[in-house]
């Protein structure tokens, strides 16, 4: 058996025609509708890169527990079970997160890898002199993607192009080998929405402004103009990626490859680009065009295609135990998520809600129909930490001041016996912190919140069921308000 993985990163479901956009030029996404089974809910979890990337490889949680950071060593690394049960694990990304303090013991779970160098901040090229920065409606953005930019102008030289390449390559060099998994990965469509000229003219529009193609995550207060010029950007780089997942397609079709491979499209989180009236991902609630994604999986064994799935889903814990069953191995007793055989064969649940969230933010929860978004409501009183081995944040250590009143944590069910340290991260709750309930059904553009106590009761009780599953904290419980007699 054979698996690939393509994944992106902040790919927006409400911009693909699978999902009834009629705007975005993206032929190979309709395509694999057609070819694989197209999820209709699925959630993020663990917010934003990195958290999620630790529950792909260890099917838990990350965010209750610990900001970005790497995989631990107690965690069980999906990609490293496979690998030492003969199947050849493989990852081909310019993702370069991966490669940062914060990511460095990701790539080594795997049998081999290969990084495709320049993406956004990617300290890359080394050129001492600044760079010739355009006109940017933002303000001045970070040189280190302007030394990059022209490293990958010509055609075929962009990290996307040469991240699906090498994918493509290994395909090739092993198309009559078995057991394996390949993971294509990609950055893009994140910003800064840095696409191919072809691209960008399937979206003309009228704007002449200054540059602007990389949202600060703030609300938005940018003309009209600028905003669709922005949006055209993103859906030019989603062109693009849309252009190379179909050239993976095209190499399952062209080496026979659907009978015994299984072909997994997903993402991590979405993307704001005006929406709520905000940017980016960071600051406002995790509103439907973040966190709920597209998510597409072919399984040869049961060969269902062109169906859809109702069942509530998380990708980012799913996958794993999914794709250890795929391969004969048995998730661990820590894996909290659940494999997605039965929902691919005939749509059987496997969860009556999903919990999502930033380290140190709200904690949400959604059933499927509703979803409810939580403030910290402790106006700072209850303590935030980082439980770790691994004191990495996303480009740095830890400074020197965090160690200074650290103290050893019990273990959690999940550390195999291991006492964390138990590091400080607090900060303050919002002054007014703002509890948000949807009706999705009713209003799926969550313009009108929901005022009903016996619903926004049960979506509480939902939060400290899961909670207490993860083993969450007992912390997490007081700064959500959520302590019980």
């Amino acid at each position: 058996m054979k698996a690939i993985m393509v994944m992106f990163d902040s790919l927006n479901r409400h911009l693909l025609p699978p999902y009834g956009c009629d705007w975005t030029h993206a032929p190979n996404f309709q395509r694999l509708a057609q070819r694989a089974v197209t999820f209709d809910r699925a959630y993020v979890g663990s917010m934003p890169c990195m958290p999620a990337r630790r529950e792909l490889h260890t099917a838990r949680h990350n965010f209750l527990h610990r900001s970005w950071g790497p995989v631990e060593p107690f965690d069980d690394s999906m990609p490293e079970i496979l690998k030492n049960n003969g199947v050849h694990t493989h990852l081909c990304s310019d993702h370069y997160h991966y490669w940062e303090d914060g990511g460095a013991t990701y790539h080594g779970r795997y049998s081999t890898w290969e990084f495709h160098r320049g993406q956004e901040g990617d300290p890359w090229i080394g050129q001492v002199d600044d760079p010739f920065i355009p006109e940017n409606i933002n303000g001045k953005p970070r040189p280190q993607d302007w030394i990059n930019r022209p490293f990958m102008s010509a055609e075929g030289e962009h990290s996307q192009e040469r991240t699906f390449k090498g994918g493509l390559e290994f395909i090739e060099r092993n198309k009559d080998a078995d057991n394996w998994f390949l993971q294509i990965e990609c950055f893009d469509p994140h910003e800064p929405f840095f696409s191919r000229r072809h691209y960008k003219d399937l979206y003309p529009d009228d704007y002449t402004g200054a540059l602007f193609d990389w949202p600060k995550p703030k609300q938005v207060d940018e003309p009209a103009e600028a905003v669709e010029h922005m949006r055209n950007n993103y859906a030019a780089l989603l062109s693009m990626c849309d252009a190379h997942l179909g050239d993976v397609m095209d190499a399952m079709d062209a080496n026979n490859m659907w009978e015994d491979t299984m072909l997994i499209v997903w993402t991590d989180h979405g993307f704001l680009l005006g929406e709520h009236n905000w940017w980016s991902k960071s600051v406002p609630p995790l509103y439907e065009e973040l966190s709920h994604t597209p998510f597409f999986m072919w399984d040869p064994r049961c060969k269902v295609a062109g169906e859809r799935r109702q069942s509530l889903v998380q990708p980012a814990i799913d996958l794993g135990p999914s794709l250890l069953d795929y391969f004969g191995q048995k998730p661990t007793a820590d894996m909290f998520g659940k494999s997605l055989k039965g929902v691919l064969e005939n749509d059987t649940p496997v969860r009556e809600a999903a919990l999502f969230g930033y380290h140190g933010k709200g904690v949400n929860v959604t059933d499927g129909r509703y979803v409810y978004y939580r403030e910290p409501t402790n106006g700072g009183a209850g303590s935030l930490y980082n439980y770790t081995l691994m004191p990495t944040q996303m480009r740095a250590r830890f400074g020197c001041e965090s160690f200074e009143n650290v103290t050893l944590a019990e273990p959690f069910s999940f550390t195999k016996n291991c006492r964390t340290m138990k590091i400080d991260a607090s900060r303050e709750a919002p002054e007014n912190p703002q509890h948000l309930l949807f009706d999705l059904q009713n209003d799926p553009a969550q313009e009108h919140p929901l005022q009903d106590e016996q619903i926004e009761q049960q979506m509480i009780e939902h939060l400290k069921r899961l909670m207490k599953e993860c083993d969450a904290p007992p912390e997490q419980f007081v700064r959500m308000g959520l302590v019980e007699d």
